[in-house]
Protein backbone atom coordinates (compact mmCIF):
# COMPACT_ATOMS: atom_id res chain seq x y z
CA UNK A 1 0.00 0.00 0.00
CA UNK A 2 1.43 3.21 -0.88
CA UNK A 3 1.67 5.76 1.50
CA UNK A 4 -1.15 8.43 0.78
CA UNK A 5 -3.30 5.29 0.33
CA UNK A 6 -2.46 3.96 3.56
CA UNK A 7 -2.75 7.74 4.98
CA UNK A 8 -6.16 8.07 3.66
CA UNK A 9 -7.06 4.53 4.82
CA UNK A 10 -5.68 5.71 8.48
CA UNK A 11 -8.17 8.81 8.55
CA UNK A 12 -11.02 6.28 7.70
CA UNK A 13 -10.09 3.77 9.86
CA UNK A 14 -10.08 6.22 13.53
CA UNK A 15 -13.03 7.69 12.11
CA UNK A 16 -14.89 3.83 12.52
CA UNK A 17 -12.80 3.97 16.19
CA UNK A 18 -10.85 7.31 17.09
CA UNK A 19 -9.63 4.74 20.36
CA UNK A 20 -7.88 2.25 18.19
CA UNK A 21 -4.41 2.42 19.66
CA UNK A 22 -0.89 2.66 17.42
CA UNK A 23 0.28 -0.53 18.06
CA UNK A 24 -3.60 -1.91 17.23
CA UNK A 25 -3.14 0.77 14.13
CA UNK A 26 0.60 -1.03 13.35
CA UNK A 27 -0.87 -4.52 13.33
CA UNK A 28 -3.76 -3.54 10.72
CA UNK A 29 -1.76 -2.00 8.51
CA UNK A 30 1.40 -4.93 8.87
CA UNK A 31 3.98 -1.48 9.23
CA UNK A 32 5.47 -0.71 12.53
CA UNK A 33 4.43 1.34 15.36
CA UNK A 34 6.92 4.19 14.30
CA UNK A 35 5.00 4.39 10.87
CA UNK A 36 2.02 5.19 12.32
CA UNK A 37 3.28 7.97 14.65
CA UNK A 38 4.96 9.70 11.33
CA UNK A 39 1.76 9.18 9.67
CA UNK A 40 -0.04 10.44 12.65
CA UNK A 41 2.32 13.57 12.46
CA UNK A 42 1.83 14.27 9.24
CA UNK A 43 -1.87 14.64 9.04
CA UNK A 44 -1.36 15.97 12.40
CA UNK A 45 -3.83 13.60 14.73
CA UNK A 46 -2.89 13.09 17.89
CA UNK A 47 -2.25 10.10 20.19
CA UNK A 48 -5.28 7.96 21.44
CA UNK A 49 -5.19 9.77 24.74
CA UNK A 50 -4.99 13.48 23.78
CA UNK A 51 -8.23 11.99 21.15
CA UNK A 52 -10.09 10.25 24.68
CA UNK A 53 -9.19 13.89 25.89
CA UNK A 54 -10.79 15.77 23.42
CA UNK A 55 -13.87 13.84 22.78
CA UNK A 56 -14.73 13.03 26.53
CA UNK A 57 -14.42 17.26 26.98
CA UNK A 58 -16.74 18.14 24.24
CA UNK A 59 -19.66 16.37 25.72
CA UNK A 60 -18.90 16.84 29.43
CA UNK A 61 -21.44 20.26 29.11
CA UNK A 62 -24.26 17.93 28.80
CA UNK A 63 -24.05 16.27 31.71
CA UNK A 64 -26.70 17.46 34.37
CA UNK A 65 -27.11 14.42 37.22
CA UNK A 66 -23.44 14.46 37.60
CA UNK A 67 -20.65 15.94 38.15
CA UNK A 68 -17.84 14.44 35.22
CA UNK A 69 -15.80 13.46 37.51
CA UNK A 70 -18.38 10.94 39.03
CA UNK A 71 -18.43 9.14 35.89
CA UNK A 72 -16.62 5.91 35.62
CA UNK A 73 -14.17 6.03 32.31
CA UNK A 74 -14.68 8.72 30.22
CA UNK A 75 -17.32 9.95 28.27
CA UNK A 76 -17.34 9.95 24.59
CA UNK A 77 -20.84 10.55 23.31
CA UNK A 78 -23.80 11.70 25.39
CA UNK A 79 -27.20 12.88 24.15
CA UNK A 80 -29.16 13.30 26.92
CA UNK A 81 -32.63 10.87 26.46
CA UNK A 82 -31.39 8.88 24.03
CA UNK A 83 -27.43 7.41 24.63
CA UNK A 84 -24.31 7.55 26.41
CA UNK A 85 -20.63 6.08 25.51
CA UNK A 86 -17.61 5.98 27.26
CA UNK A 87 -13.92 4.45 27.74
CA UNK A 88 -12.23 3.06 30.24
CA UNK A 89 -8.28 1.41 30.51
CA UNK A 90 -8.11 -1.24 33.14
CA UNK A 91 -5.51 -0.41 35.97
CA UNK A 92 -4.23 -2.05 38.72
CA UNK A 93 -7.35 -0.26 41.11
CA UNK A 94 -9.62 -1.96 38.78
CA UNK A 95 -8.53 -5.63 39.30
CA UNK A 96 -7.48 -7.97 41.92
CA UNK A 97 -4.04 -8.41 42.66
CA UNK A 98 -3.25 -11.74 42.11
CA UNK A 99 -5.28 -12.51 39.12
CA UNK A 100 -5.16 -9.27 37.08
CA UNK A 101 -8.90 -9.85 35.98
CA UNK A 102 -11.33 -6.53 36.78
CA UNK A 103 -13.43 -6.71 39.45
CA UNK A 104 -17.14 -6.91 38.79
CA UNK A 105 -18.43 -3.59 40.48
CA UNK A 106 -16.05 -1.82 38.74
CA UNK A 107 -17.19 -2.94 35.59
CA UNK A 108 -20.58 -2.09 36.23
CA UNK A 109 -20.07 0.69 37.87
CA UNK A 110 -19.33 2.26 34.25
CA UNK A 111 -22.62 1.29 32.52
CA UNK A 112 -23.94 2.30 35.54
CA UNK A 113 -22.45 5.76 35.30
CA UNK A 114 -23.73 5.90 31.94
CA UNK A 115 -27.23 4.95 32.81
CA UNK A 116 -27.44 7.45 35.73
CA UNK A 117 -25.34 10.36 33.26
CA UNK A 118 -27.87 9.48 30.25
CA UNK A 119 -31.30 10.82 31.69
CA UNK A 120 -32.40 14.12 31.34
CA UNK A 121 -32.81 15.47 35.33
CA UNK A 122 -30.47 17.08 38.10
CA UNK A 123 -31.03 13.93 40.48
CA UNK A 124 -30.65 10.09 39.29
CA UNK A 125 -30.27 7.14 41.44
CA UNK A 126 -30.59 3.49 40.01
CA UNK A 127 -33.96 1.56 40.63
CA UNK A 128 -33.02 -1.45 39.07
CA UNK A 129 -30.63 -3.50 37.14
CA UNK A 130 -30.07 -6.97 35.70
CA UNK A 131 -26.82 -7.65 34.07
CA UNK A 132 -24.85 -10.22 32.75
CA UNK A 133 -21.04 -10.69 32.50
CA UNK A 134 -19.95 -12.89 29.62
CA UNK A 135 -16.14 -12.87 30.48
CA UNK A 136 -13.43 -11.90 32.54
CA UNK A 137 -12.04 -8.40 31.85
CA UNK A 138 -7.90 -8.43 32.38
CA UNK A 139 -5.54 -5.43 33.53
CA UNK A 140 -4.55 -2.91 30.89
CA UNK A 141 -7.67 -4.04 28.61
CA UNK A 142 -9.58 -1.28 27.02
CA UNK A 143 -13.33 -1.32 28.22
CA UNK A 144 -15.74 0.10 25.64
CA UNK A 145 -19.78 0.68 26.76
CA UNK A 146 -22.58 2.11 25.94
CA UNK A 147 -25.80 2.48 27.27
CA UNK A 148 -29.15 3.17 24.92
CA UNK A 149 -32.57 4.19 26.27
CA UNK A 150 -34.86 1.83 25.46
CA UNK A 151 -38.01 3.53 27.31
CA UNK A 152 -38.89 6.60 29.86
CA UNK A 153 -42.40 6.77 31.71
CA UNK A 154 -43.36 8.45 34.86
CA UNK A 155 -39.62 9.32 35.67
CA UNK A 156 -38.20 5.74 35.44
CA UNK A 157 -35.63 5.20 31.97
CA UNK A 158 -35.44 2.05 31.01
CA UNK A 159 -31.42 1.71 29.52
CA UNK A 160 -29.75 -1.15 27.38
CA UNK A 161 -26.05 -1.57 28.27
CA UNK A 162 -22.98 -3.08 26.90
CA UNK A 163 -19.66 -3.11 27.55
CA UNK A 164 -17.29 -4.72 24.66
CA UNK A 165 -13.48 -5.41 24.84
CA UNK A 166 -11.94 -5.54 21.24
CA UNK A 167 -15.44 -6.46 19.49
CA UNK A 168 -16.72 -9.08 22.20
CA UNK A 169 -19.17 -8.06 24.78
CA UNK A 170 -18.12 -8.91 28.11
CA UNK A 171 -21.20 -7.38 29.97
CA UNK A 172 -24.35 -6.92 28.80
CA UNK A 173 -28.18 -6.15 30.46
CA UNK A 174 -30.91 -3.41 31.47
CA UNK A 175 -30.50 -0.60 33.91
CA UNK A 176 -33.82 0.91 35.30
CA UNK A 177 -32.71 4.82 36.21
CA UNK A 178 -34.91 7.29 38.17
CA UNK A 179 -35.33 10.28 38.08
CA UNK A 180 -36.07 11.81 42.15
CA UNK A 181 -37.30 15.19 43.02
CA UNK A 182 -36.01 16.38 46.47
CA UNK A 183 -39.41 15.50 48.06
CA UNK A 184 -39.48 11.69 46.25
CA UNK A 185 -40.50 9.43 48.73
CA UNK A 186 -39.19 5.57 49.26
CA UNK A 187 -39.65 3.36 47.56
CA UNK A 188 -37.41 4.34 44.22
CA UNK A 189 -38.10 1.35 42.65
CA UNK A 190 -41.54 1.60 42.60
CA UNK A 191 -43.01 1.34 38.55
CA UNK A 192 -39.42 0.11 37.13
CA UNK A 193 -41.20 -2.72 35.02
CA UNK A 194 -41.35 -0.85 31.73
Amino acid sequence: MKKSERRAALVQKLREDPFVTDEQLADYFQVSVATIRLDRAALNIPEVRERMRRMAHRELDALRSLDHREVVGEIQELVLGRFATSVLRVSSEHVFARTGIMRGHHLFAQVNSLATAVVDADVVVTAKAEVRFHRPVRLGEWLHSRVDVLAQRAGITKCQAVSRVGGERVLEGVIWAKAVRDDARWPWHEGVDL
